[in-house]
C-alpha cells in the first residue's frame, strides 16, 4: 500500500472532506456541555471535578498511519467510518471520585450514545497504564444533514496523566519494549501514583467529612 509522503500530506479539511465539519461539531458539542456542567458544579458545590480538557482531531498522517496498520484504505472516509479516534478528548480529573461525577455526565448528554467503555483504572494495563475509556457516537449536523460522529474520551485522574505524558516522553526517547527491568520500573511508578491517588482521596473525604461535622454542629 502505497503511503502519501509528508510534503504531499493534506490538511485535516481537506483530507476528512465533507465529514470534517461533523468532526469539529462533535467535538465542540462536548466541550461545550463539559463547559457548562463545570460552571454549574461550581455555582452549586464550589467545586469543579475537572482540572482541564484536552480535544484533537486526528491528523492526516495518523490516521492513515492506523489504517494501514488495520489494512483499512488510507482516504478521510475511511478514518471516519473505520477508526473510532478520529476525534480524541482527554479529560483529566483532581481525584478518583470526581471521574466518576463526570462519566455520569457524559452519559447525561442527550444527542451522545455510549458505544464501548474499557477500564483500564481497575484493570491496567501490563505497562501500569491507568485511564477510563470511552467510544461515544455524538448526533451532529451541518448543512441540514444530519450523522452520528464517534468521539474516543478518556477519563484520568491528574496522576495518571502525570505518569502517562512521561512515559510517553521515555517511549519517544527510547523503544523499551522487551526491556523487563524498565517496564517493571514503569509498572512500579504508575502503581504507586495509583496508590497517590487513592490516598488523597481518603484524605478530601476526612476533609469533607469534618466539614460536615462542623455544619451539623453549628
Amino acid at each position: 500500500m502505497q503511503t502519501t509522503s509528508l510534503q504531499t500530506m493534506p490538511n485535516p479539511a481537506e483530507y476528512y472532506g465533507v465529514y470534517y465539519p461533523h468532526l469539529v461539531n462533535a467535538a465542540e458539542i462536548l466541550t461545550n456541555y463539559l463547559s457548562a456542567f463545570r460552571q454549574h458544579c461550581l455555582g452549586a458545590q464550589g467545586a469543579d471535578p475537572i482540572d482541564h480538557v484536552l480535544t484533537r482531531i486526528k491528523t492526516p498522517g495518523s490516521a492513515m498511519a492506523k489504517l494501514e496498520r488495520k489494512h483499512y484504505p488510507t482516504d478521510g472516509t475511511s478514518a471516519v467510518f473505520n477508526i473510532h479516534d478520529a476525534i480524541g478528548v482527554r479529560i483529566v480529573c483532581p481525584m478518583l471520585s470526581d471521574l466518576d461525577i463526570v462519566k455520569r455526565a457524559i452519559e447525561c448528554i442527550p444527542t451522545l450514545e455510549v458505544v464501548t467503555e474499557k477500564d483500564y483504572i481497575r484493570f491496567p494495563k501490563p505497562n501500569g497504564y491507568r485511564s477510563y475509556h470511552m467510544i461515544v457516537r455524538i448526533r451532529t449536523e451541518f448543512e441540514d444533514r444530519t450523522r452520528n460522529t464517534f468521539v474516543e474520551i478518556q477519563l484520568r485522574t491528574i496522576a495518571m496523566d502525570c505518569w502517562a505524558a512521561l512515559e510517553h516522553q521515555l517511549k519517544y526517547k527510547r523503544a523499551y519494549e522487551g526491556d523487563a527491568l524498565i517496564a517493571g520500573e514503569l509498572r512500579r511508578c504508575a502503581d504507586e501514583l495509583a496508590a497517590t491517588d487513592h490516598s488523597l482521596l481518603a484524605i478530601r473525604e476526612n476533609i469533607e467529612s469534618g466539614k460536615s461535622a462542623c455544619m451539623l454542629c453549628s
